[in-house]
């Protein structure tokens, strides 16, 4: 049962979290109205503000909240690079770190007993080329974070691969979305329409497909000199 407790904290916070409607102080709004507090707090104690927001993105990202976009433009528009980028990086690896060794804790005798040819055939393959496949997953804004925090435990993937792949594979996105906080400062003066899609646009997913397929070159390279 002590495998459990983990993952039995990490449900309980998580339901009581969207029980309590926390998501909704995490919103494009409640920056806007809150951001010359949360200026004024970072100029007069930037390091106790630094460790609250990553604390903050390390919460977040265990229990899989839906705020990392914002959380990651309030990080831009409170604190200048590169301490925005570093800041949400650190967060949001131990987050997912976090979460990894809960699923692999609890889930490990399962996964073993239950373990089907195909499952191991899978898993098998995926660790041939981890490195490649959880970059991939991580530059393609199309699959959901949390899933992709989760799947490496389910598959047996080596801990410092899924944890340098991470930090290296949300590297670009966080670039983008803490440079744009940075600049929210002036959408806020001159009321300017929000929305995510201006910041996640044709150009920005076209950049991130292009390093995704990049970072499978190398498996496309060793099956076919399989063959």
């Amino acid at each position: 049962m002590k495998k459990w407790i983990p993952i039995f904290a990490i449900v309980i916070l998580m339901v009581t979290a969207y029980f309590l409607g926390i998501a909704d102080y995490f919103t494009y709004e409640q920056i806007q109205k809150h951001h010359m507090t949360l200026t004024r707090y970072v100029s007069e104690n930037f390091v106790l503000m630094s460790f609250i927001f990553i604390l903050s993105y390390l919460v977040s990202t265990s229990l899989s909240l839906p705020i990392g976009i914002y959380l990651s433009l309030i990080g831009g528009f409170m604190f200048p690079q590169p301490f925005s980028t570093i800041y949400v990086i650190i967060g949001a690896t131990a987050g997912a770190s976090i979460l990894f060794w809960a699923a692999r804790t609890a889930f490990s005798d399962f996964l073993r007993k239950k373990a089907s040819p195909f499952l191991s055939k899978m898993e098998k393959g995926f660790n041939e080329n981890a490195a490649s496949y959880l970059l991939f997953l991580r530059l393609v804004p199309a699959f959901p974070f949390w899933l992709v925090n989760l799947a490496p435990a389910f598959l047996g993937v080596n801990y410092l691969t899924y944890l340098w792949t991470t930090a290296l594979g949300i590297l670009p996105g966080v670039v983008v979305f803490t440079q744009f906080g940075a600049g929210l400062g002036a959408v806020f003066e001159g009321n300017q329409e929000f929305s995510i899609e201006n910041i996640l646009n044709r150009d920005i997913k076209i950049a991130l497909g292009a390093l995704a397929i990049f970072v499978l070159i190398p498996v496309v390279i060793k099956k076919l000199r399989k063959k």
